[in-house]
């Protein structure tokens, strides 16, 4: 039931002790995003405080807000494809060159922890840094 209630966008901020401690629908918005700042972060199913706790924890911003998603379309909308892709995806880089160590760590390190900023598309893989310090 409290997955449930995590995913709307109608509740916005939950008074801050529970913010602190608990997921919260805002704290999960941001656990759906595709901006760069947002990917890979918020995990916890209920107690954010793992986040916290281990440094994945992302605050949502009301000046950018998630824009929910995945970075890289999914090529088909055959429901067997959408619920393998990134299956597929993870074992294809673990059958990449390399010693048995870089192959195995595949599957703790970030999606974006080998391959370069962009492919030969132009689309952009990694969790991209953002320079707020910078104009425009």
């Amino acid at each position: 039931m409290y997955q449930f209630f995590i995913h709307t966008t109608l509740i916005g901020r939950l008074p801050r002790w529970i913010e602190w401690v608990f997921n919260t629908p805002s704290h999960h918005r941001v656990h759906h995003g595709r901006n760069p700042g947002y990917i890979d972060r918020n995990y916890g199913g209920v107690l954010i405080i793992w986040d916290r706790l281990f440094g994945s924890f992302v605050d949502e911003n009301a000046q950018d807000p998630p824009d929910y998603g995945i970075t890289r379309p999914v090529p088909s909308n055959n429901l067997l494809v959408l619920w393998t892709h990134e299956y597929v995806d993870l074992f294809r880089d673990m059958a990449r060159p390399g010693g048995l160590w870089s192959r195995l760590r595949h599957l703790w390190k970030p999606p974006e922890w080998e391959r370069p900023a962009s492919d030969a598309s132009g689309t952009t893989h990694a969790r991209t840094p953002v320079h707020t310090d910078q104009p425009g």
